[in-house]
């Protein structure tokens, strides 16, 4: 059974957010709480945490996870963020969106073994969230916190706390409890061609598409 940590979910402790930190940098897995609900978080180099991730989301190794960014440098560093992509992506960040995009020269390099073309990547607008970010100093990798029937367990209402403590706490090392928080999911947008094409319709508005 997972550690629960109660935070803040506006002014998160510095404390509990360290603590976060420190099972990250152990290799673990974590929930948090995000803008679009509880989601999966562990840090890139984290492997065995990954392969744990897929295995309660019954997902391939190909299968692609996204970047959590605490600013639009660090999503410029991670992936090819173009003039016309930057237009759209800036005044919708931080918040539910994942934008999918070329990727850079930069990505590390387990994701240029893995032939990655392109990749998912998100800012969001939940303080704990962001304050994790901020102290981990560097992308994380997130995915939708769901699980597969190999887990034994329901997937949970990702906005409320409880449910996904009572589902979801066995199967990882930390869980930021913030109560509940926004339901999601985010909106998706495909940036990588020529054109924006909307791939999931979520909380976050999507009118400038029409634009």
């Amino acid at each position: 059974m997972g550690d629960r940590i109660e935070i803040h979910p506006v002014n998160p402790q510095p404390r509990q957010i360290q603590r976060a930190v420190d099972a990250l940098n152990r290799g673990e897995l974590l929930v948090a709480p995000s803008d679009a609900g509880y989601l999966f978080a562990w840090a890139i180099d984290a492997v065995r945490a990954e392969e744990r991730v897929q295995k309660l989301r019954g997902l391939d190794s190909k299968h692609p996870f996204t970047l959590l960014c605490a600013r639009l440098s660090e999503v410029g560093r991670m992936a090819k963020l173009d003039d016309s992509a930057f237009r759209i992506v800036k005044p919708l960040v931080p918040g539910p969106y994942t934008f999918i995009l070329p990727v850079s020269s930069e990505l590390p390099r387990r994701f240029k073994q893995a032939k990655r073309k392109v990749i998912g990547c998100r800012i969001p607008d939940h303080p704990v969230l962001q304050a994790l970010l901020e102290a981990w100093g560097s992308p994380l990798l997130s995915t939708t916190l769901e699980l597969s029937a190999d887990a034994a367990e329901e997937s949970p209402d990702r906005q409320d706390a409880f449910e996904v403590a009572e589902h979801a706490l066995r199967h990882v090392d930390l869980m930021l409890d913030s109560g509940d928080c926004p339901p999601g999911p985010t909106s998706v947008v495909d940036l990588s061609g020529d054109v924006p094409v909307l791939v999931r319709k979520g909380t976050g508005a999507v009118d400038f598409l029409d634009s």
